[in-house]
């Protein structure tokens, strides 16, 4: 699995669970996926994510959109 990858999987889970504790817990979990959605925003703008470093720094290979 490459960084691109991880990447999205990773947002996708951050996603997902905001969504279900801000439904099942506190609304204020929303302010998760909020932020989530935000840092996918600059990414595609700005190529930076804090998390492809994370993974890269970890071994992954690189991918098309983070290297």
């Amino acid at each position: 699995m490459n960084v691109d990858r991880m990447v999205f999987a990773f947002a996708g889970c951050v996603v997902l669970t905001g969504l279900a504790l801000g439904i099942m817990v506190n609304p204020l979990w929303f302010l998760l996926t909020a932020f989530a959605g935000a840092n996918m925003l600059q990414a595609a703008f700005t190529g930076f994510c804090p998390a492809a470093k994370f993974f890269k720094a970890l071994g992954a290979k690189p991918g098309a959109a983070f290297q």
